[in-house]
């Protein structure tokens, strides 16, 4: 493998400007990323604070227990329960098979900055991944992109979810995902890695339960040598930790909110546009009605002086919160304001490894931090990488593309100028010539029909219709001849569009890691962890 780093902008102008540092907007955070004397600044801030180390420790060991295990894990686990180790954090969805390729690539963004940064800073620094299986959108996570006739389609799980379920609480059906499996590797191809690859699937499904099961048996099968620690936001047993966070949550909702929209004034007067929506009623927690079997996002309504949830199906003096708070913590989750206040609380971090969608949001939140007497921890981007192959790099050199442009924006431009090239203007010219003289004669046609017979007319006017119509189609044919003869230069633009592209979207956010473990093998990962990344906010091209 070989790594070539690219300078691209990020994918939104608040997440550019980040990268560049740009004062802008780094007065929305409290510290720049990837500075060894901020670094310095952010593990004497951890000295002066408490976290329950232990306790998170133990209950990490226990959750990660029916997952695969290796020393570097034990390793991460004796470091976590240190009192001067750190971590450095980040977390997505349980997608199934992973989901999209960004998902991996946080994960290698962890692993890789926690190993640097221990090495820097001489402290025991710890990779840690956290699973949002307490989120409730099941289409998110229930499907990956195949390629099929030379166009990514969707492929969802056959399983359908109605109720607003915590994907931790979604069970997996082992045949019914297997089936799945199977019909998906058999579509990206048959290769000489595929049969390990279905075996190695098949034992994933068959050791899960529910989908964050899945996808953390995956996960840690890919990574396990490499020391990383997971947890799930959705498990009962983590959060009977949070219980006396969620009752500082509940006791401070109004200021959370407030702080939230006073700092999203401040994003906007400067130009940037909002990412988190929230009423000024919000509380940022949810509730988990068992009943229906639902997670309900909860408001303050000050009328009543109550916490309330949708069309008033639960509701909430604040006593009775914070007692649920207290005795069934596992009935509570955070939303996108509280959750990085509830993994500030938990985990003494040093990093945190953010997408550019994240790196937008967590500046809206550095008066919530501030309200708790907290800095919000560094908020380094992940690595962008893409993986390109040989054969797409033949054709980018055959076609003389730029990759960086096509990493941006795709070929349309170029083929688009391509197939202008290959237009016959002098045939198009005549085509229009007889489309011109044709409606001339039948507009002197048609004025004799109507001095003759009016009910004519119609008839006139349909008989030209059809002839245009003929005329149009023998264009198109004349057209898709001249097109099949350079079939195979408009078939490069389509692979490289296809691998780098897809959909135009950047490759991260559509392929998936099976398709590369099928064409490269199970050692994939452990080959890409042998290469240097450095967080400079540069793109990262992996030819494989």
């Amino acid at each position: 493998m070989e790594m070539v780093n690219l300078s691209l902008p990020a994918t939104n102008r608040f997440a550019s400007n980040y990268l560049r540092q740009s004062a802008e907007v780094m007065s929305f955070f409290h510290y720049h990323f990837n500075d060894s004397n901020e670094d310095k600044a952010r593990l004497e801030e951890l000295k002066n604070r408490s976290f329950p180390r232990m306790q998170v420790a133990d209950h990490i060991e226990s959750f990660m227990e029916p997952f695969p295990a290796s020393e570097a894990i034990k390793a991460s686990l004796a470091k976590l329960r240190q009192p001067d180790s750190v971590v450095v954090i980040g977390g997505q969805q349980a997608g199934i098979l992973t989901g999209p390729l960004y998902s991996i690539h946080k994960v290698i963004s962890i692993i890789k900055l926690a190993g640097q940064k221990e090495k820097q800073l001489g402290v025991p620094v710890v990779p840690v991944f956290w699973i949002a299986g307490e989120d409730h959108d099941f289409h998110e996570v229930n499907h990956v992109f195949v390629p099929v006739d030379g166009k990514m389609d969707k492929w969802a799980y056959p399983k359908k979810v109605v109720q607003k379920k915590m994907v931790s609480d979604i069970r997996l059906d082992t045949v019914a995902c297997i089936t799945w499996v199977e019909n998906l590797l058999e579509n990206f191809g048959e290769t000489e890695h595929t049969n390990d690859l279905l075996e190695f699937a098949r034992k994933q499904v068959n050791k899960s339960t529910t989908f964050v099961d899945f996808f953390a048996h995956i996960i840690m099968e890919l990574f396990k040598d490499h020391g990383l620690l997971v947890v799930d936001s959705g498990n009962q047993r983590f959060r009977l930790l949070q219980k006396e966070f969620f009752a500082a949550q509940i006791v401070n909702h109004e200021a959370i909110t407030f702080s939230l929209h006073e700092q999203q004034k401040e994003i906007e007067h400067n130009g940037f546009p909002i990412t988190i929506e929230g009423s000024e009623q919000a509380a940022n927690l949810f509730y988990y009605d068992q009943k229906h079997n639902e997670r309900i996002l909860l408001e303050f309504d000050q009328k009543t002086d109550q916490f309330v949830g949708k069309s008033g199906r639960v509701a909430f003096l604040k006593q009775e919160l914070l007692e649920i708070s207290a005795a069934n913590p596992e009935k509570l989750s955070n939303n996108v304001v509280t959750r990085p206040l509830m993994q500030e609380w938990l985990f003494p971090t040093l990093a945190f490894i953010a997408g550019p969608g994240e790196i937008a949001y967590w500046a809206e939140l550095k008066l919530v931090f501030e309200h708790f007497h907290m800095k919000m921890p560094p908020i380094v981007p992940r690595l962008n990488i893409t993986f390109l192959d040989r054969s797409v790099e033949t054709d980018l050199t055959e076609l003389g593309l730029n990759l960086a442009d096509v990493l941006q924006r795709g070929t349309e431009q170029e083929k688009k100028q391509f197939l202008d090239s290959i237009r016959d203007k002098e045939f198009e010219a005549l085509f229009h010539q007889v489309k011109e003289l044709l409606m001339a004669q039948y507009r002197t046609i048609e004025a004799k029909t109507d001095g003759l017979d009016k009910g004519l007319v119609p008839l006139v006017k349909k008989n030209e219709k059809n002839i245009l119509k003929e005329i149009d189609f023998m264009q198109t044919k004349f057209q898709e001849s001249i097109r099949q003869k350079h079939d195979v230069v408009l078939n490069k633009y389509a692979r490289v569009d296809l691998s780098l592209r897809p959909v135009g979207s950047p490759q991260e956010r559509v392929w998936n890691v099976f398709y590369y473990l099928n064409q490269c093998g199970l050692n994939f990962i452990n080959d890409i962890m042998t290469l240097n990344f450095e967080f400079d906010g540069r793109h990262k091209v992996i030819k494989l």
